[in-house]
């Protein structure tokens, strides 16, 4: 198999972000399930490439971005989110967001760039009806 290329997958991730509904799913499995959004994103482009993982990999997927996650996405997303609730107390709020977004996405690349480092160390299996997805929302791992 050849190995995943991170840029592609970046390419695969925002077309499929930008779906109708697809944000707003994506979204919600973050909120209410505490699921991480570009490893659903992975398990996306993976059912696309028809390869299957096992609990044991999405195990180590998930491993692999927790630290990243928490130090650093996180805490840039809870000050956005804070800084939203006093927006009017804050002079340049717009042009803040505006920054404070673009730190954002380009730690969401950093992170796909972990799934996929890690992704290539790992062999997948051929499966035309792979629906990783399931295996991650099911918490049955």
């Amino acid at each position: 198999m050849k190995p995943l290329n991170s840029e592609q997958f970046w390419q695969f991730a925002c077309k499929l972000y930008s779906k109708d509904g697809m944000q707003t799913k994506l979204l919600g499995y973050q909120d209410q399930q505490s699921k991480n959004v570009n490893l659903c994103l992975l398990l996306y482009y993976l059912d696309s490439l028809e390869l299957a993982v096992t609990p044991s990999q999405l195990s180590e997927l998930e491993s692999c971005i927790a630290e990243f996650d928490q130090q650093a996405l996180q805490p840039l997303r809870a000050t956005r989110a804070y800084l939203k609730t006093i927006q009017n107390e804050v002079s340049d709020y717009p042009i803040i967001r505006k920054e404070l977004l673009s730190a954002e996405l380009k730690l969401e690349k950093k992170q796909q760039q972990l799934l996929i480092n890690t992704a290539n160390t790992m062999i997948f299996t051929l499966h035309k009806q792979a629906e990783n997805i399931r295996l991650y929302l099911s918490d049955k791992q």
